[in-house]
């Protein structure tokens, strides 16, 4: 068995989902060949894959164009987009001929139509394991797309080339797929004890603790120093190099310090009362599986976004902070409203990888 895994290069999620399906398969077939392919950045996988994999670095799709995590350009991403997917078919020739030559079984794609393509185009079999798929996405942006008329067109028919669908929860998309099968959360677990992390990092061990957390893009228009919380809460995040002062309340976790500990970010999100963030897949799905509330701000015109704020509510404990009170630091009344909540209705099935990495073995 010889699985290439292709992984949108937009964002962090996609990459950390299926890092977490990779180990999952590594660990019940150790000597399985694992390719990965995307321009996601090596040193995310470096740092959490745990099995022995072939990393190849390229383009896979184009995602959309950020700004920062809460600002997109939808023009430029339809543009971006367009100008790839023109060129699908000779970039799906180019990518069989790297299958052919690493003796690929099976093409997981999460969720880059080139990897369809290019999985028919070498006669091996495709799976897309996402929770949405890019011809939805593309199609909010419907204002732009008669400059691309054959975008939207041209992605679903890469999709249908599939051999099925694994839709994670919270989806959007998915109507050209012949077969489906719906599976659990893919989520990342902690490894240790919230006491624990909060000893090795120097964080306060008894008070409430809120984890910002806004993914690769960033959000330096955050200003900290106004916060109107940190008499009652400690607020929590890392960076590169966090080589900024310190401010009485405002915990900066250097990254690097952060794995020197032996622990991972999601130990971090276990660690804390609540997390600061725009809605995305993944940290949703490790507030759920890590037993930390929400709370979330918009994020720009992404289709997802309507579909995890209403998903959110039935898994875990979250509340809404628009972006004006975001930025201006006034936090304090929503993070007291969210402590607050009851606990949500439903504990979902967090152990996707699990699942997933038994459906790539049955498929053999």
């Amino acid at each position: 068995m010889r699985p290439v895994f292709y992984i949108s290069g937009h964002g962090f999620g996609h990459a950390s989902r299926q890092i977490e399906i990779i180990n999952a398969l590594g660990s019940l077939t150790p000597d399985v060949g694992i390719v990965v392919r995307t321009s996601a950045p090596r040193w995310l996988f470096d740092r959490t894959v745990r099995v022995p994999i072939t990393f190849s670095a390229g383009a896979c799709d184009t995602g959309v164009v950020q700004i920062d995590s809460l600002r997109l350009d939808e023009r430029a991403t339809i543009a971006e987009a367009h100008e790839f997917h023109r060129h699908l078919q000779q970039r799906a020739a180019s990518e069989a001929r790297l299958l052919r030559e690493t003796g690929a079984t099976l093409v997981v794609s999460d969720a880059p139509p080139l990897a369809c393509a290019a999985a028919r185009e070498a006669g091996i079999p495709s799976v897309v394991v996402s929770n949405f798929t890019w011809d939805w996405i593309y199609a909010e942006y419907r204002e732009h797309l008669p400059a691309a008329p054959e975008l939207v067109p041209t992605i679903s028919a890469a999709y249908r080339q599939a051999a099925e669908g694994w839709r994670l929860p919270m989806h959007g998309g998915f109507d050209g797929f012949a077969t489906l099968r719906d599976v659990p959360f893919v989520a990342r677990h902690a490894r240790h004890a919230a006491e624990d992390v909060r000893r090795r990092l120097a964080l306060p061990p008894t008070r409430p603790l809120v984890l910002c957390s806004f993914g690769g893009y960033g959000l330096e228009r955050l200003d900290l120093s106004t916060l109107d919380c940190l008499g009652d809460y400690d607020i929590v995040l890392t960076e590169r190099d966090a080589a900024a002062p310190k401010k009485p309340g405002i915990h900066r976790v250097a990254e690097s310090r952060l794995y020197a500990e032996g622990l991972r970010y999601e130990d971090l999100v276990h660690a804390v009362e609540v997390v600061v963030t725009k809605p995305g897949y993944g940290i949703i799905a490790e507030c759920i599986a890590n037993g930390a509330a929400i709370l979330y701000t918009s994020r720009g015109r992404f289709a997802e976004y309507a579909v995890l704020i209403s998903e959110m509510p039935r898994y875990l404990r979250c509340g809404y902070l628009d972006q004006e009170r975001l930025l201006a630091g006034r936090w304090r009344d929503a993070l007291d409203r969210v402590m607050s909540a009851p606990a949500p209705p439903q504990q979902p099935a967090t152990n996707g990888a699990d699942v997933i990495a038994g459906m790539m073995l049955a498929r053999g």
